[in-house]
Formats: structure tokens, sequence, C-alpha cells
């Protein structure tokens, strides 16, 4: 048996960071051997998070403050970047010089363009000539080339449940160039972990409001990587909105379909595309997927159905944010690295 992988967690106090934690303590092929923050340097991994007493190296492991050379030194062979956007980069460029492969989970390596990063993010790229290098990392989508890779751009959580059921559909013409229409619903854990008065237990429960009208970030990306599957520029207007649960994604899209175009050759591509992945399952016309069956796992659920009166393909994602949107797909990103099962790790459910 060969030896495990050694990887770091850089940025391991948020949301993304602990369940990247959970996920890699007990992987049976990766060695956690360094966790930074900040904000905790000098705290045991388990003294910070409890629920991690007695689970592989918590106990023994304390958070240090992140330091490229020092990852290197503790034999790091994979960083994941669990930082806020516009942080990554600064630990990305030291680390790939160093020969360390990253996974980063912000959006600082996700876009082509530096101008479309400038337009989104409101600054300039620090590191635009890495934007070339860069996977857009869509394990389902963009396997081989993830394979391959040092630099590892894992997609947001919600371009990821609009970009599986889309992608395909785009890939066999099957859709219209109408503009889409997507709307989405996340848990508060996507906001972030640090304190915010409009995410306040009080301020989030018992409500429900869309935020980040008519330009959400993400946009950027789910445009990017629709316009690359349809080899036309594909528009959509997105909308997402704040519920109260601690997790979660459910989006729902509608399609124009393209002229003599029927919901079986719908069906037919997304089988064709998904059968054989693991961490897709197609739930078949006229189901609608549930966050509470995906919650915890790195599985993303997908339904469609057809509006005849509209013509209109409707089609139904749920994933858990933090999980397949996040740090679950981040660690099946390095099985494919790696050239383990894609599954390793991720299906203790």
């Amino acid at each position: 048996m060969s030896s495990p992988i050694k990887v770091a967690v850089v940025g391991a106090s948020g949301y993304s960071g602990i369940e990247l934690l959970r996920l890699l303590l007990r992987h049976p092929h990766a060695e956690l051997v360094a966790v930074t923050s900040r904000a905790l340097a000098g705290k045991a991994l388990s003294a910070e998070f409890p629920r991690f007493r007695g689970v592989g190296v918590a106990d023994t492991l304390s958070f240090t403050h992140p330091d490229a050379a020092a990852l290197k030194e503790a034999g790091a062979q994979i960083a994941f970047l669990a930082l806020p956007h516009g942080v990554s980069v600064e630990f990305a460029k030291p680390l790939l010089e160093l020969g360390i492969k990253v996974i980063d989970l912000s959006a600082d390596f996700r876009l082509r363009s530096p101008a479309v990063y400038q337009e989104f993010y409101a600054h300039e790229h620090p590191a635009p000539e890495l934007l070339d290098e860069a996977v857009y990392a869509l394990p389902e989508i963009h396997a081989e080339a993830i394979k391959a890779a040092r630099l590892i751009a894992c997609p947001g959580c919600y371009p990821t449940s609009i970009l599986l059921p889309l992608i395909p559909l785009f890939r066999a013409g099957l859709l219209s160039s109408a503009p889409l229409a997507v709307s989405s619903m996340s848990g508060a854990s996507g906001a972030g972990r640090n304190a915010s008065v409009p995410l306040l237990f009080c301020e989030v429960q018992n409500s429900l409001r869309s935020y980040s009208v008519p330009q959400h970030r993400h946009l950027s990306e789910i445009s990017q990587e629709l316009t690359a599957a349809a080899g036309f520029e594909v528009r959509l207007s997105f909308v997402p909105h704040l519920v109260p649960v601690h997790s979660g994604i459910c989006s729902t899209t509608f399609a124009d379909l393209a002229p003599g175009v029927t919901v079986e050759q719908v069906e037919e591509a997304l089988r064709s595309a998904y059968d054989a992945q693991p961490f897709v399952r197609l739930l078949g016309r006229n189901q609608s997927p549930d966050t509470k069956h995906v919650v915890g796992t790195n599985f993303v659920d997908i339904g469609w159905a057809y509006d005849a009166r509209a013509n209109r393909l409707i089609l139904l994602s749920a994933e858990d944010n933090i999980g397949k949107g996040a740090s679950g797909q981040a660690v099946q990103n390095m099985n494919l690295v790696c050239g383990w099962e894609s599954t390793a790790g991720l299906m203790n459910i």
C-alpha cells in the first residue's frame, strides 16, 4: 500500500474549513499535517472543535500561522485554501513555487478573464498570469484536466447546483439561446462564519429574502462555463435567496428548449452524462429534490419537468453548499489528482 498524501488546510476555522477537517481526518489515503488560522494559532485542533476529539491527529495537531515555507517543512504535498476571496491568491503563488499543489475553495482562480474578475470582485486580480493555468474543477465535467492540474479552482456552491443540470444539455444543443432564469435558495452557512447582523438568528429565523440582485458574484462563473458548453453567449438572470436553515441549496432553472427538442432527449442527455457519476443522483421527471436528503453528503440530486403550456424546461437540483458546493467537491478533486477512487473518504453518510 502506498504512503498517504500529506495535506494541509489553510484557513481552517470557517464552515468550509471545518467540513474539510471532518473529511480529511477520516480520509483513508490522506494525512493531515498542518492546519492554519491566524485567530486560532497555538490552539489544539480538538480543543477548538471538540467534535473531533479522538479522531485521527485532532488531539495532537495545533493551528499555526499561515506560512508557505512552514507548510513545506511539515511535508504538505497538497494545500487546501479555505480562505476569503482575494486572500487565497496571496498563498497560492508561494505554495506553487514550493512545489505544493493547490486546491482553492475561493473565487480567486475560477474566472479566465482578469477584466471579468475586476468587474465582479471590484479589484484587479493580483496574479492574472495564473488564471490561464487554473482548472475550473467541476469533477463530473473536467475530470481529465483536474487530474493533470497543480492549481485547482473549485466551483462556487450556487454554480455547482446550476451548471451540472445545464452543461450536458447545452453541449448536446438541446436548449435555445433565450435567456435563462434561475432562482436559488441557500442556508445561512453560505455567507461564512464571521459575525454579521443580517445573519443573526433573530434576523434569519422565520424570514426569507433575496439578495445580491441583479448581479451576484457567482453569475460570472456560471456565464463563463455555460457559454463554453454552448458555443454561444448564454445569458441568464440569477436570483439567490437566504433561507433560515444552516446549510443546503435548492436551485430551480427555467430554460427554453431548442426547436423540435423533446423532454425525452433531455433525459437521455442527462443520463448519458451522469449515470456513471457516483455523486450525481438523477431523480427523474417531475421529481423534486429535497435538501434534507443531501445535507452532510457530497451528492447533488437532480430532477426535471416540462411545462408544455410555456414550452419551458424546468431543472431542479439540491446539494449541501458546504459539501458538494465546497469541501466535499474539493476532496473529490483531490481524489482525482491523486488517482484514487473519486468516492474515497466521501461515502460515510
